[in-house]
């Protein structure tokens, strides 16, 4: 009890009790290597069975009532250590969460109003824990999801047990490509190396780009009449959906017909599932998958006709569901992710938009690897022609470009990269360094570009080459950071 005294001392004086409280608990796992500080032993304290006496002045004698430790604290420190518990969930197991805030709901009929709001919240979040959460939007079914994600594999791990052609889940590579990266990387002294590794990046790339290819040509295809008249009428059933079970039901036959008729693009184009609500869509997302599947067929298809089309118009900041559904779908499948979302949306005509870099600052930090982030980095600054490779629906393709349209969002998603601590490869910073110089003048008193400037500086020192070149560039700005930038230019 005493470990967490400075915790409890949090909670009862801090204007700021969530996030005080998640620094001093990490902060006390980086320091101590006792077993007394964890979660797991917070939850028990919390949960541990008290005997507490009741006195009430018109009988005697007092009576005596078991209940939670927890529910001997004052209201107020009940409702911030569950406000806690909601914003730090992840550190803590699931079932264990979801056990507590059912029991304080159940058993305490005159609980505090922003006790049993903040229980009633924690128990929303915890009892969706994988994929299934998205049943949680239905309109007619408040079916209870049962999962121990905290004391299991994850499923991605499952799955990339299952999977023998993926190497490393993470990066978007194969069992062949994978080879082929070997043997580039044991270029042998007596032969040509210089020609070698080339033709053994050259190979490997045409690989990815040949599949990519595939998809993009599909479209072309003839569609059959008679798939194009099911997919119209899947497409009048799409606007006129009444509950969570139709759409589950409609996602099937639309999976059916794509697989079926052999063109799942051309099938989606006539369908137009992007024009659903956010919360159809997301439910959609869910349930169009079917097992173990290439990432740059269907799971990509799926992307590029449900998501893409929605963040390619964004204006205003994403809804919750979509973002969720687009976060946790990359999660999965961040092959699919980089190739139908990512870098289409990056590469959207009229460059990205302030919620679109929101959007795609939220996939890269919680959905992707840091080793993908990278490579996914130096295609964007370093590979042109490739940049074409992207995989979306024909009506889409006027939206994107073949080229990156730098704004002041863009170059904020660049910040927001770097502090996410990616490294750059030595090109990435070296094309960097070339796109800040030709666009200072533009975003001479852009904030944003400044912060960028001051972010990059700290964050790439060692591999600024071209110095002199992002001298020139920030001496043409006129910002609050100006002076700060060049302060730390002249000391590397």
């Amino acid at each position: 009890m005493e470990c967490w005294v400075p915790l409890f001392q949090i909670f009862l004086n801090s204007p700021c009790p969530e996030t005080e409280a998640s620094l001093w608990l990490q902060q006390s796992f980086n320091q101590s290597g006792s077993t007394t500080i964890s979660t797991t032993s917070f939850l028990s304290l919390l949960n541990k069975p008290t005997d507490i006496t009741i006195t009430d002045s018109s009988s005697s004698p007092s009576l005596a009532k078991r209940v939670m430790w927890i529910q001997t604290l004052p209201n107020a420190v009940q409702a911030r250590i569950l406000s806690f518990l909601l914003y730090d969930s992840r550190r803590f197991c699931e079932s264990d969460l979801r056990q507590l805030a059912e029991t304080m709901l159940k058993e305490c009929k005159e609980l505090d109003f922003w006790v049993k709001r903040a229980a009633h919240q924690l128990l929303d979040v915890v009892s969706r824990s994988n994929h299934e959460w998205l049943t949680s939007l239905n309109l007619d079914s408040e079916e209870e999801l049962v999962d121990d994600e905290f004391s299991s594999l994850p499923n991605w791990l499952k799955d990339a047990a299952n999977d023998s052609d993926l190497m490393f889940p993470w990066l978007p590579i194969s069992q062949k490509q994978f080879n082929l990266a070997m043997q580039f990387s044991s270029c042998g002294e007596n032969d040509d190396p210089l020609s070698e590794c080339e033709e053994g990046k050259r190979e490997m790339m045409d690989d990815v780009m040949e599949e990519v290819d595939e998809v993009i040509e599909e479209v072309d295809d003839y569609l059959n009449p008679q798939v194009e008249e099911m997919a119209g009428r899947l497409k009048d059933r799409l606007f006129s959906l009444q509950s969570t079970a139709k759409a589950v039901e409609l996602a099937g036959e639309i999976r059916q017909l794509c697989k079926g008729g052999g063109k799942s693009l051309a099938v989606l184009s006539i369908i137009e599932p992007w024009r659903a609500d956010d919360e159809t869509a997301a439910v959609l997302m869910s349930n169009l998958l079917d097992g173990n599947e290439d990432e740059l067929g269907w799971p990509s298809h799926v992307l590029c006709a449900v998501i893409l089309p929605k963040l390619l118009l964004l204006k205003e900041p994403a809804s919750r569901a979509l973002l969720t559904a687009a976060i946790e779908y990359s999660k999965v499948h961040q092959r699919a992710a980089e190739y139908a979302l990512l870098l289409p949306l990056i590469l959207r005509m009229e460059g990205i938009n302030s919620p679109m870099c929101d959007v795609i600052t939220r996939i890269v930090k919680e959905s992707l690897h840091p080793g993908h982030i990278s490579a996914f980095c130096q295609k964007l600054l370093c590979d042109g022609d490739n940049l074409k490779k992207f995989i979306s629906l024909p009506c889409h393709q006027c939206l994107i470009g073949s080229k990156l349209v730098w704004t002041e969002s863009l170059f904020n998603l660049m910040q927001n990269i770097l502090n996410h601590n990616i490294h750059l490869t030595q090109d990435s910073v070296d094309r960097l360094v070339q796109h800040a110089w030709e666009s200072a003048e533009r975003f001479s008193k852009s904030l944003k570009f400044g912060n960028f400037l001051l972010c990059f500086v700290t964050k790439c020192a060692p591999l600024l080459s071209q110095k002199s070149l992002l001298i020139e560039a920030t001496q043409r700005t006129n910002t609050l950071v100006t002076k700060s930038v060049l302060s730390k230019l002249s000391s590397l």
